[in-house]
């Protein structure tokens, strides 16, 4: 063998050795996820591994991601200024996948789209120092609770969550990170059989699901990146 044919193999193998490599550690990095929201994000009414964001980890776990940690920060009836001042109190260092799902309280509680506007920006502003130097943040829009029995009473309420959906789905763009929407699966659902939990108002497990199965290859494709 010639020198030059020799030289030329050990390249080949350092080029073949270092893409494995790559690959592998793409993989096997550990995913500390933060999950920040409110009863949708908590799952109200449903088992705590049934809520979306621990059903989103066993999933990448099948995918054989490593899942080192799952914390979520949320609470039922929440609004972005309880989400932040939660934050500020929690332990969030470390974490290098953040999602987000905030807003329904504050429209419930008929605050204005010009109210809600500087208070989300801050939520998101907050949820990306978060997420780390790689950025591996998603948001997901709200559902509609308007077709659950214990939602219908305000006509307005659809139209106010696609105003509320529409802006937070412009920030989004505009700071490139993904925005998941779940509002047309819960309006497809509506209150059909296994739709909602035992409270006729939130989520089931089985809605999370389908959930789940549109946010799963978005968290996928940010983490191949």
């Amino acid at each position: 063998m010639t020198k030059k044919i020799f030289i030329l193999l050990l390249v080949s193998v350092f080029s073949v050795s270092c893409t494995s490599d790559n690959s592998e550690n793409a993989a096997t990095d550990a995913i500390n996820y933060l999950a920040l929201g409110d009863s949708y994000t908590i799952g109200q009414g449903v088992e705590p591994v049934k809520r979306w964001p621990s059903q989103l980890m066993t999933q990448l776990i099948q995918s054989d991601y490593r899942v080192n940690n799952l914390k979520v920060i949320a609470k039922t009836g929440w609004t972005t200024t309880d989400l932040l001042n939660a934050i500020a109190e929690e332990n969030t260092e470390g974490y290098n996948l953040v999602s987000l799902l905030i807003g329904v309280n504050n429209q419930f509680r008929n605050q204005s789209l010009e109210e809600f506007k500087p208070q989300f920006d801050e939520v998101l502003q907050k949820a990306i120092d978060l997420s780390g130097q790689d950025r591996r943040i998603f948001v997901v829009s709200i559902p509609d609770y308007s077709v659950t029995p214990f939602g219908s009473r305000n006509p307005d309420t659809p139209m106010e969550i696609d105003e509320y959906n529409s802006y937070m789905q412009q920030q989004c763009l505009e700071f490139d990170i993904p925005f998941v929407d779940v509002t047309e699966i819960s309006r497809t659902l509506g209150d059909s059989e296994g739709a909602l939990a035992e409270d006729n108002l939130h989520p089931s497990a089985s809605q999370y699901s389908s959930w789940v199965e549109e946010i799963l290859p978005v968290v996928i494709e940010m983490l191949s990146e």
